[in-house]
């Protein structure tokens, strides 16, 4: 059983891979869990993983070649992780497009090239529905208000489509902003949920581009490493037409977050205040609220609260 993960080196690639190598994946209809016989980590620079069963691959996900080598006949399970983050495929047009649409193209077109119909989880974002914000659930059409909402809608059609005709079998999630990421603020517009509690938990300051009462809807890194595990494991014959999920999140305003800061002994006066009316548009037209029942049903995982996230957190820095 081989998999294949794209954009391995980056946060979340990188758990997935971990627990992937320490849990195993169900593969086909038995339900029982099998370890890889090899874990493919593709991304632009080394994933900082070693020994079996990975296999480090370096290239761009854009290139057929690449993505020929990394998926072969063998593979039997691919995660596309692999994307440019929100504000950057917005400022960048043609390199989210060539990315985010265009190499889930090829990496589609290699799953159908292959002939096995391997189990693909793409991973999408709330990102995709755009609207105004509120309360949405999974039959909300998509209206995405940015380009990389729009990209991110666009694969959710086409990995339905492909696993119509049996060319892979797909499942899009839709992941909530992910809250703490360790590292520094990225090009993600929703980069400073993070910072707002990681920089002043380590005695550092921080920038809120946003209002205090801004609505987002966030999970935990293990709720959406968990999240991915599951909608890969889930048999096909358990799931509908439709393969678009959305992993279920929690609803918190700004001001929650800075207060859950605070409980867990963090220095709220460490944040600084500057709105940033292009990030607050970009993150304003994402989902307040997901009601995800299918999903529950389905037992996709979910945080039980807010202030567990900052814990786990504080736990593990």
């Amino acid at each position: 059983m081989r998999v294949v993960i794209t954009g391995a080196a980056g946060f979340l690639g990188q758990r997935l891979a971990a627990a992937i190598c320490e849990r195993g994946l169900v593969a086909g209809g038995s339900g029982e869990r099998r370890q890889p016989s090899g874990i493919v980590l593709l991304d632009q620079v080394a994933a900082p993983l070693e020994g079996a069963p990975f296999v480090v691959a370096t290239g761009d996900v854009c290139d057929a070649n690449v993505v020929a080598e990394a998926v072969t006949p063998e593979t039997r399970s691919v995660f596309h992780l692999a994307a440019v983050v929100s504000a950057a495929a917005e400022a960048d047009f043609d390199l989210g497009m060539a990315v985010n649409l265009d190499a889930t193209r090829l990496i589609l077109e290699r799953c159908r090239e292959i002939g096995t119909c391997p189990r693909l989880v793409f991973v999408s974002s709330v990102a995709a529905f755009g609207g105004s914000g509120g309360t949405v659930d999974g039959e909300t059409a998509n209206r995405p208000l940015n380009s990389y909402g729009a990209q991110k809608a666009i694969c959710e059609l086409l990995i339905n489509d492909y696993t119509r005709k049996g060319f892979v079998d797909g499942r899009a999630v839709r992941l909530p902003t992910i809250i703490v990421r360790p590292g520094r603020p990225n090009r993600a517009a929703s980069s400073f949920a993070s910072s707002i509690l990681r920089e002043p938990l380590n005695g550092e300051r921080a920038i809120c581009p946003v209002s205090d009462n801004l609505q987002i809807w966030v999970a935990s890194p293990g709720a959406a490493v968990d999240g991915l595990m599951h909608a890969h494991d889930l048999a096909a014959d358990a799931l509908s037409g439709w393969r678009t999920f959305n992993l279920p999140g929690l609803g918190v305003t700004v001001r929650e977050m800075v207060d859950a800061l605070v409980a867990q002994g963090g220095d709220a006066s460490l944040i600084d205040w500057q709105r940033d009316e292009s990030i607050e548009r970009i993150v304003g037209t994402w989902p307040a609220h997901i009601e995800t029942p299918a999903e529950e049903t389905l037992g996709f995982p979910s945080d039980s609260s807010l202030a567990s996230i900052v814990a786990q957190y504080v736990a593990e820095r």
